[in-house]
Parts: structure tokens; sequence; C-alpha cells
């Protein structure tokens, strides 16, 4: 079954039911399935063709998920943008994409405004509250066609592109197609969940990360998708109970925020499981969860390039005396797993070694890089994720290090060497390495060790702005440190980690 089929089954299978709620909105499953083709319609008569690249420029809203399932049926190949990004960011994301068409809700009209006037040739259409002079989608689906319009579609059209800064720090789109989202659905029922039509999924996040993952295989099975704006303690608690959620799905800087709050106490309302991933867990801040929640916990390890779960550390793993709180779990039924080394061969039992997975959830590639696949593919469908990892004798696996020095602050990936390339544009800068520092609210956070120029005077917050307006705000360092030199190696590679080992002394956990 194809990507576009579950779609077609899930609407067909439970029409009348509630599929999407949303402030006080509520959506069934044909209400839901129509609004997708009028939408599809409405993008092919705007000239969308098949196969063609769509950027979206949207957040969490009642629109989303129709707009997702209307790109599956124009045969569109979705680009999501993340909106924390800067306009220079999303603008090479769109260009390295040959995106003609960009889609923005209202909220965002300024940078789909911007973002017009800087590439040449891509037309922008929001998405309800259009600029003057754009044309708004939602209009045009009102009159649009409510037939779905069948477009035929092959297992291996791309249907997402999504962007990643992943491991190597350089931005690129990870390609997924029929077959291999279709693949992830079903890791995900397979591995994580299997919910039933009473169920109700709490999505905070951007539907674009992880908890978008969710929506189709909640939607196959007949259940709810409760959609917040965005995440903040008291409204997600209080959500829970409004929309009588079964399932969560949080990143660690969520639960510990959660937990800081005093309506975190005991398990809220109907919430039996709650999935975790995306970025490490500090084992005081799972343990402090359960006992406050009981063990309704599940962790899954994955990446943008093989989503969602290469591994999976089911409830009953986190409790007992013998608990591998510190693995990230034991190889998805539907993966296989392999520990290599720099030349490609296997390691011996309980050596560390370099993550590579077969899956048929595994990405087609990355969009127009030959170089970076050739790199990244070991041949007979072995993906390098490039983490490292060892296996202990019952199967767990528990990450070591990566092979580069990415910081996850937040669940947001961050490369040192783009902050560092940031901070290298002003001019009191003359040498300067990023690493990352424990941080109670984000796991991760941005730590920048500067060298001053001779003479020169700079602030730790003047150079915090100047990377502000060069990249995201979550790449921004959180604190500067003046030194008077880098560390680095004989060869004058820097050494990370003498900078980075005394910041998580003591932290309770490696880095």
């Amino acid at each position: 079954m194809l990507t576009v089929d579950m779609v077609r089954a899930g609407a067909r299978r439970h029409r009348d039911r509630v599929a999407i709620r949303y402030r006080d909105q509520s959506l069934t499953f044909r209400q839901v399935d129509e609004l997708a083709n009028r939408l599809a319609n409405a993008l092919i008569g705007s000239g969308v063709e098949a196969g063609e690249r769509v950027g979206l420029l949207i957040g969490n809203g009642p629109w989303t998920v129709p707009l997702d399932f209307a790109c599956l049926k124009a045969r569109a190949c979705r680009v999501p943008l993340n909106a924390r990004l800067s306009a220079d960011e999303h603008a090479r994301m769109l260009a390295d994409a040959g995106v003609r068409t960009l889609v923005y809700e209202s909220a965002l009209a300024g940078r789909a405004a911007e973002l017009a006037e800087r590439l040449d040739g891509l037309r922008a259409i929001g998405l309800g509250g259009a600029r003057t002079g754009d044309p708004d989608l939602l209009e045009r689906a009102r009159s649009a066609s409510v037939a779905d319009p069948r477009l035929p579609a092959r297992p291996d059209d791309v249907i997402l592109a999504l962007y990643t800064s992943g491991t190597t720090g350089t931005l690129k789109a990870a390609q997924h197609t029929q077959a291999s989202y279709a693949a992830i659905v079903s890791n995900i029922l397979t591995n994580l969940l299997s919910p039933g039509r009473d169920d109700v999924m709490l999505h905070a996040a951007p539907l674009i990360h992880a908890s978008g993952t969710f929506v189709l295989p909640f939607w196959l099975r007949g259940a709810q998708a409760a959609v917040l704006d965005g995440f903040d303690p008291e409204t997600y608690l209080a959500a829970i109970s409004r929309y009588g959620v079964t399932h969560a799905n949080l990143v660690p800087t969520m639960l510990q925020m959660l937990l800081a709050t005093g309506g975190a106490r005991e398990r809220p309302g109907r919430l039996r499981s709650v999935i975790y991933g995306a970025s490490p867990m500090p084992r005081p801040v799972i343990e402090k969860a359960m006992r406050a929640w009981g063990p309704i916990f599940t962790q899954y390890y994955g990446q943008t390039e093989a989503p969602l779960c290469l591994s999976v550390l089911a409830a009953e793993d986190h409790v007992g005396p013998d608990a591998p709180l510190g693995s990230c779990g034991q190889p998805s039924v539907d993966a296989e797993i392999r520990l290599v080394d720099e030349r490609g061969a296997e390691v011996a039992p309980g050596q560390p070694g370099e993550v590579t997975v077969r899956a048929p959830f595994a990405m087609a590639g990355y969009l127009d890089a030959p170089e970076l696949n050739a790199a990244t593919f070991l041949g007979d469908g072995w993906l390098r994720t490039r983490d490292v990892a060892r296996m202990d004798e019952r199967g767990f696996l528990y990450l070591v290090d990566r092979t580069s020095d990415m910081i996850v602050s937040g669940a947001y990936n961050v490369y040192p060497r783009e902050v560092e390339d940031a901070l290298h544009t002003h001019p009191a800068v003359a040498e300067c390495a990023v690493v990352g520092a424990p941080d109670e609210r984000w796991v991760e956070a941005v730590v920048a060790f500067v060298v001053r120029r001779p003479g020169a005077a700079v602030t730790g917050t003047e150079l915090a702005e100047h990377v502000r307006v060069r990249l995201a705000g979550y790449k921004v360092p959180k604190r500067v440190e003046f030194v008077p030199a880098i560390p680095k190696s004989g060869v004058g590679k820097i050494l990370r980690r003498e900078l980075r080992d005394p910041l998580w002394a003591g932290a309770g956990r490696a880095r």
C-alpha cells in the first residue's frame, strides 16, 4: 500500500468519526479528506505539476494535515520549512530544492514576502489571509472540485524532501517516497504503538518534525489527532484532559518543563503512553517522570534519514533492577542494524562501532547530492547514521558518541561549524570553537569559546546578537567564554572534547 492509499483507506473506513481537533474545531475523516481533495485540485489548478516540489511555510493548525494530504493527492513533493530558521536558511532550501511555489500561513506572510523578493520566479500562495496580490489557496479550494483527483502514483515517487543539517552540518534534503513513507507508518504501528478508535494523540511540537509522523498511523486506525499551536506546559496539561488524550510524543526538554509544573505531580487524565526521543534523555529526568506518571514511557531512536525508530526501549524495559535506562533500546523488528568500523567491517561483539541500518523506511537519498549519497550509502541498501554505539549481550543499543560534534538543543540539531562560521564574520573574533553544555531546560546548550583579536573589544551579548541575525534562534550561543587560546591537536584540529568535558563533569551523564 502506498502512502496516498493509506490516506484514502482511513477516510473510507472512518468517515464520520472525528479525526482532528484544534482549539474548538473538530473535523471528521470525511471533512479532512474532502478538504484535502479540494486543496489538491486547487494546487493542480494553480499550475502545480506532478513531481513538483512545493514549499510549505506553515505551523500547526486545522489546515496542516489536510494540506499534507492534498500534496499527496496532487503528486507534489512537500518541502516543509521550519519557521524558526532564518530567511537566509529558508532561501537556501528553496533555491536548492528548485521550489517554484511556496504556500504560507498568514502569520508568516512577512517572511514569504521577503523570500519572494529574494528568489526569482518564486510564487507565494497564502493559506488564508494572503497578502494583497497573492492568491489564497483556501479561497480557491472553496470552488474547487471535491472529487479526489486520483492521479496515478508510483512507489518511487518522492513525496517529502525534509531538510536537515543532521550530523554533517550541511543543509540537505532527505527524500522519502510513497513506499518509504508507508513503511514509516508500518514501522510505528509495529514497534511503538497500536492505537484504537478511542485513542487521541496530542501534537504540540511542529507537525513537520517527528510528531507529524504519528498522524497517519492514528488516521489508519480511526483515532484522533489533537493539535496545539505550540508547546506551553500549562496549556499542554490542560489539553490532555480537555481532549481525552491517551498518547503523547515528547522530547526531553518538553518533559522536563512539564515536570516542573505543579500540575504534573501525577499522571494527567486518560494518558497511558508517552513516547520520547529526538535527543538524549537525562536519567534523573526519566526516573522522576516514572515516579510521577508510572511506567508509561517508550523511547525511540531514529533520524530524518531513517525515521521513526531504528530501535525501541519499550515501557517494560524501563522498570526493574536491570532496566537499561541508558540504552536507546533494541533494534526494531523491521530494521537490520550493524555496527561497523571506519572500513565498513562489522566490529566485535560489545565493541563500539558506527550504526548502520538497512530498512524499508530508509530515505531514497539526499536531493541532488551524489557525493554525499556515495559517502552515506555503503551498498546493498545499508545506510550510515554517523552515530557510534555499542550493543550488549541482550541486544540493547547504547549510543556512545557521534562521529561529528553535533549539539542537540531542545531536540533541534545545531552543528558547531555553522555557528563558528557566523562568529568568524565578526571583526573582533580571531578564533572560536562551539560545543554543547548540559542545560536543565534544553538538555544541551550552545556554548562558544572565543579568542578576541588583539586590541578588539566585544562582549558575549554582542556576539550572540551577531549570530542571531544570521542563524535561527536556537543556534545562538547561550553563553560565550573568552579564552586566550583554542586547544588544538598537533595537526591543528580543534580539540572540542577538551573544551566540552569540563562542562559535563558531574552532570550525571557523559557527552
